[in-house]
């Protein structure tokens, strides 16, 4: 059994967008956010150990990328958590752990992804996680307003995340956000992916349910926090296209 397999979200539509083209073949520099991103993983990653999650306009994502990874479908578009669902019958028992990230977050370097993995196999970690602390969500900060919140208690242990559109205004001011980038053991990931519940505004299955699941189960959810404000911006808005068209990290 192999140590860590991948999955990359990546059926969105992006409706902030304002496009037809799905969110992950955003260019910038004539390269798109998945490829970018792709570029950083295949570092760590062969292909056949990549499982990239389609939906909106999938056959472009697929033919874009030439078919050369593994390809998952979701057909209806019900939210993270229902996103990685998807995967359980390829992937379950296949790997040891599983590292989940999004298709339209370019900027991860190789040096963080490998301190969260080091991270998480040393420690024997079931859950782990990247957190990212900001001063405020002012100017180049300003993608980052909803993201979710990092919720911790006395003892500084994460208990939970609170999705922007569930925060209350005390919860809105926390500065330590969820840029989703979780590696997981794959035992516990299929395990608990379906006791996650869509009971939000949004009536949608979020995969930030499992660090409130982890918790109430005694478990050490282990955190990289990380300060760089562009390596982890998720590109969701045409504001956001133009930050990152700024960044020198987008080269082609």
């Amino acid at each position: 059994m192999k140590k860590i397999g991948l999955i990359i979200l990546a059926g969105g539509k992006g409706t902030r967008m304002n496009q037809e083209v799905p969110k992950v073949l955003t260019e910038i520099n004539g390269v798109s956010l998945i490829e970018k991103l792709l570029g950083s993983v295949g570092k760590f990653f062969d292909k056949s150990d990549i499982y990239i999650v389609v939906g909106y306009k999938g056959e472009d994502v697929i033919n874009k990328l030439n078919d050369e990874y593994n390809f998952i479908w979701q057909k209806e578009q019900l939210g993270t958590g229902h996103a990685v669902i998807q995967c359980r019958e390829e992937l379950k028992g296949r790997y040891e752990n599983i590292l989940i990230l999004y298709g339209d977050t370019p900027f991860i370097t190789e040096k963080t992804l490998k301190l969260l993995m080091d991270l998480h196999l040393d420690s024997n970690s079931i859950f782990s996680m990247i957190t990212l602390k900001i001063d405020n969500f002012e100017k180049e900060n300003a993608p980052y307003w909803k993201f979710g919140r990092i919720i911790r208690d006395e003892e500084d242990n994460v208990i939970k995340i609170i999705e922007f559109s569930d925060s209350t205004d005390y919860e809105k001011n926390i500065t330590e956000i969820n840029p989703a980038i979780y590696c997981v053991k794959d035992a516990w990931l299929w395990s608990n992916l379906d006791d996650i519940r869509n009971n939000n505004i949004q009536n949608e299955y979020y995969l930030t349910d499992l660090v409130f699941l982890a918790n109430n189960q005694g478990l050490d959810i282990k955190t990289l926090q990380v300060n760089d404000n562009i390596e982890l911006m998720g590109i969701n808005s045409r504001d956001d296209l133009k930050i990152a068209k700024k960044s020198h990290k987008f080269d082609a």
